[in-house]
């Protein structure tokens, strides 16, 4: 196959509609069957076209052909962009023969640039007509009479002819559905999304064009409270109106017809808000609705009962961004597994997987006044519901039927953590839909093993689950938070799953807007109830993160824009501790969080992440081309790193704490002299092993277990520890039912049954850190440690304990790699794919290097093969791109 270009994006997103920057990057992938396959060169060419005026495309960029075998974040250097304007571009490509590969093309469509641009004004409720809150049916609900019902906006207008463009620009303090005659527009769910606020707020932007109609029309919205003024977070001392006390709106929809002239309704005093069905609507308690309050054709063309003007609150747009990044939508439909009848009216349904998303209830003869609660929970306990570990989170949804012969009620305000839910007072269809934020899932792992895949897809749930507006700790109780240490153990899995570029360098803009004057990064983001200097392995996340954003997708605007909040964390942590034993300032401290069995010194943990920050900061600094920054911040690290030593390593390789994590932190950061990295290592073994083979380790220890036992050469142990499903293991939480991941290891036991109500999820992605390690070590997905979006690989493929095959895939920033083995009696085979413009070094795992063969040739007279030479696990082959299967005798299976 020739050299094929695919995977067109601008801003790391496939036709985005609503680009923020006057000058975008653009990317491209590659594929080609054929080994050796590289682009050479490139041309970009970009046109206006309007397509819906008929006319032809004028060229308003051509970068000529560029001698270059790259197509990662292409800067866009022709001339400034003007906004609210599609751009069609395409890339043609020649091979490494001079050969051209067939163009291809996409478009983007560049948001509203300028403050100019923008014609609206805030509006919301009158606070003079703010009603009371009235729990449907006179019952309370739980959390009910705080949760005020949301805004419901319309605006009337008339177009005199059918328009050939029309966008929506909008966004809101809460979230927000808009609406259009009758008809919601687009399929975003909790739009705008959470960011810090009062320093960004993201509208989005919608195509119109087919909703609206000659002669009246009507634009409208829903607007609930959201993170704006809703529930969230764990202290009760402020649990809502962390950014304001009531949710607004701001639009503006703009209609563009075929003479070139322009219409615009934006939110202004001519809007009106009037009451609807939905009593009360939060994120945290959930949402009520009363159907016989609905105002039918409040959407629509014609009168509205009870509706009355806005207040305009601010004609000020404020700090306005176009969403960056992959909204939040339905991506699944789950129906229920099995309904149970509890009692007359009352039933639980089992979804057959822990999510988060919401109910879909369809019901048939329901009497008007019939009320039907939905409730939810993760676990059962005695065969009801288990919501102790919800703390203050209703997780409530309420439905009061209108009599239709067919209603549904499906809460668009609200979202839940659940796998059951019980439906107490109307037998209905129940079915749950899945929501997060829409990242494309290009990665997949999978092996012979059924409890090794069952616990990968509990990892993927934890992700789907807990990427949700923001990187959650959890998704189901008082709380859903931006952690930062969870987020930065969690990324290297998360991102073999799917294509994260664009989330995390978006909530890293919250991550460096809430660090504060003294250089400290917070716990969390967006900063709420948690305002306080971040913890170790927390507030590193400032450093981690980019760095991974660099190495993974070649994003150097994310280290340009970290890059001064870097530098400050270090300088904070280094001014408080002039000894550079990181004891002082460290926070809340939280250790190696819900480490079972083991308690690694603090400021060992601590100290090992001031080093390895460190070291991240002087690699950063040398990419940005700021050579003495970073031979200031390479000598600070080995100075901590000799005070690591001196303070915390014995003579023998014993490390402070005597725990795994602390050898683990000790290794894995590379802190250790060489004539004690093998005693060290041994040192971590034989506790493993003392211990039957099970593990210690909390969430910032989990994530180095596989990889630093593979490394060291003890892959036995990390397979021991896969396998493992005694208690404390991940096969212990599968063999007793989990489908995502828990976030303590004790969340429920045989002996002691629930445990810590106060703190018990069970969806929790950091503990799931270990699939990075399936990708990297098991299947053999890796990059050499220089090497920047998978330019060189480095495949290691790994056989071990009682599996007999592996593969991996990902779909990288330049194109599709993958690698896989499988043992048949006395014979590995080993698979790999390289893409176009990459190359690898490939780790053959064989008892016999003589053995290695390709279609029954040795394999250094293949094409494609550069070198090849011995290793300690067999051969080492070299590879240019293409796709490659070997054969050699079985490697020696090693026993623990």
């Amino acid at each position: 196959m020739s050299l094929r270009i695919y995977g067109l994006q601008a801003e790391q997103l496939a036709e985005p509609l609503g680009v923020d920057r006057p000058r975008p990057r653009l990317s491209w992938k590659l594929d080609s069957d054929r080994r050796g396959a590289a682009q050479s060169a490139y041309r970009i060419t970009a046109a206006l076209r309007r397509d819906d005026l008929g006319e032809p495309g004028r060229l308003v960029w051509d970068s000529g052909r560029r001698e270059s075998g790259d197509g990662l974040l292409v800067a866009w250097d022709g001339p400034v962009l003007q906004s609210a304007t599609r751009y069609h571009w395409r890339v043609e490509a020649w091979d490494e023969t001079g050969a051209p590969a067939e163009p291809a093309q996409s478009w983007f469509e560049t948001a509203l640039l300028h403050r100019a641009d923008w014609a609206a004004a805030w509006i919301g409720r009158d606070p003079a007509e703010l009603p009371p809150v009235d729990p449907p049916g006179g019952d309370d609900v739980a959390g009910a009479d705080l949760v005020p019902p949301p805004l419901h906006l319309r605006r009337s207008f008339e177009l005199d002819r059918p328009p050939v463009r029309a966008r929506l620009y909008a966004t809101a303090r809460g979230i927000y559905e808009p609406r259009l005659n009758g008809a919601r527009v687009g399929d975003r769910e909790l739009a705008p999304g959470w960011t810090e606020y009062h320093r960004r707020l993201q509208y989005q932007t919608y195509d119109v064009t087919g909703h609206l109609r000659p002669g009246p029309n009507v634009l409208a919205a829903v607007v609930a409270d959201g993170w704006w003024s809703g529930y969230v977070g764990f202290d009760p001392r402020r649990a809502a109106r962390h950014y304001g006390d009531d949710p607004a709106f701001l639009a503006q929809l703009v209609v563009e017809h075929a003479d070139g002239s322009r219409q615009v309704v934006a939110t202004d005093a001519a809007w009106t808000e009037g009451p609807g069905a939905i009593a009360g609507a939060d994120l945290l308690m959930g949402q009520i609705v009363d159907a016989r309050r609905h105002v039918p054709g409040w959407d629509e063309p014609g009168p509205a009962d009870g509706f009355r003007p806005v207040a305009v609150l601010d004609a000020e747009p404020g700090p306005l961004v176009a969403e960056p990044d992959h909204p939040v939508r339905v991506t699944e439909q789950l129906p229920a597994a099995a309904v149970q009848c509890r009692a007359p009216g009352r039933y639980i349904a089992d979804f057959g997987q822990n999510l988060v998303g919401r109910v879909r209830l369809t019901l048939r003869g329901a009497p008007a006044g019939q009320r039907v609660t939905v409730r939810h929970a993760e676990m059962l306990a005695g065969g009801e519901l288990y919501t102790a570990n919800l703390r203050r989170a209703a997780a409530t949804d309420v439905y009061v039927a209108a009599g239709d012969p067919v209603e549904v009620f499906e809460p668009r305000f609200t979202t839940h953590g659940f796998r059951y839910a019980e439906i107490d007072g109307h037998p209905g269809d129940v079915v749950a839909q899945v929501l997060h934020n829409d990242t494309p899932f290009t990665g997949r792992f999978e092996c012979s093993d059924p409890v090794t895949n069952r616990l990968y897809d509990n990892i993927r749930w934890g992700q789907r689950g807990n990427f949700v507006a923001v990187p959650t700790d959890c998704p189901q109780r008082d709380e859903r938070l931006g952690w930062l240490a969870d987020a930065q153990i969690f990324a290297p899995t998360a991102g073999r799953n799917a294509d994260i570029a664009a989330f995390f360098a978006r909530w890293m803009r919250d991550v460096v807007d809430g660090q504060d004057d003294g250089g400290a990064f917070r716990d969390v983001a967006p900063v709420v109830t948690l305002d306080r200097e971040a913890a170790p392995a927390w507030g590193d996340a400032g450093v981690i993160i980019p760095w991974y954003l660099w190495r993974t997708y070649g994003d150097r605007q994310a280290l340009e824009h970290a890059y001064p909040a870097m530098k400050a964390w270090i300088a904070h942590v280094r001014r408080h501790n002039p000894d550079l034993r990181w004891r002082r300032r460290a926070g809340s401290t939280y250790g190696d969080w819900l480490q079972i069995g083991a308690d690694t010194p603090r400021e060992v943990l601590a100290t090992a992440y001031f080093a390895r920050s460190t070291a991240i900061v002087a690699d950063v600094a040398a990419v940005l081309g700021h050579a003495a920054e970073a031979a200031e911040h390479r000598a600070l690290h080995t100075a901590i790193r000799q005070a690591f030593v001196d303070s915390y390593v014995s003579a023998d390789g014993t490390v402070a704490g005597e725990t795994q994590t602390a050898y683990l932190l000790a290794l894995g950061f590379g802190l250790l002299p060489e004539d004690l990295v093998a005693a060290a290592a041994e040192h971590l073994a034989a506790d493993i092993e003392r211990r039957g083979h099970r593990l210690t380790t909390g969430f910032v220890g989990v994530p180095l277990l596989g990889p630093v036992l593979t490394g060291h050469g003890r892959p036995d142990l990390a397979y021991a520890l896969l396998h493992q499903d005694a208690f404390p293991s991940w096969g212990y939480s599968i063999r007793h039912g989990a489908t995502t991941i828990w976030e303590r290891w004790d969340g429920w036991t045989e002996h002691d049954g629930f445990q810590a109500d106060a703190m018990n999820s069970f969806n929790h992605y950091s503990l799931g850190s270990i699939g990075d390690w399936l990708f990297g070590r098991v299947a053999g997905i890796d990059q050499a440690p220089g090497s920047v979006a998978y330019r060189e690989l480095l495949l290691r493929p790994t056989p071990g304990g009682r599996l007999t095959w592996a593969r991996a895939e990902q779909d990288t920033a330049r194109g599709r790699v993958a690698c896989g083995w499988a043992v048949t009696d006395d014979r590995i085979t080993v698979t790999a794919t390289v893409p176009p413009g990459s190359t690898a070094v490939l780790e053959l795992p064989t008892a016999d290097p003589a053995s290695v063969r390709e279609d029954d040739r040795p394999v250094d007279t293949q094409p494609g093969v550069l070198r090849a030479g011995p290793s300690p696990s067999g051969l080492t082959v070299g590879l240019t791109s293409g796709r490659y299967t070997f054969t050699a005798a079985a490697p020696l299976r090693e026993t623990s």
